[in-house]
């Protein structure tokens, strides 16, 4: 006895282009809000603006990093874990 079982396997390219077109047939606006939603959480392509302030931190950071003005993690621990004995 055979069994023949339908796969149904579809491309990322062809799921993308059906839900595409089943979305533009949809009106309810707070439905399109839900779906947007939830791309919003899948999607990486969410642009961060930052403030001029944030920037000239970062920018700031940045030139303190390049001039070796930092302290790696491990040793960093090691001068608290000192510090913490010396109370």
């Amino acid at each position: 006895m055979y069994f023949c079982v339908k796969l149904d396997i579809m491309t990322a390219i062809e799921l993308k282009s059906r839900l595409i077109h089943r979305i533009t047939e949809i009106n309810d606006i707070s439905f399109l809000k839900a779906i947007d939603k939830i791309l919003d959480s899948k999607t990486n392509s969410e642009i961060l603006t930052l403030s001029v302030t944030q920037m000239d931190e970062i920018m700031a950071s940045k030139k303190e990093f390049e001039q070796g003005l930092y302290i790696e993690h491990e040793v960093f621990d090691k001068e608290i874990k000192g510090w913490l004995k010396e109370k």
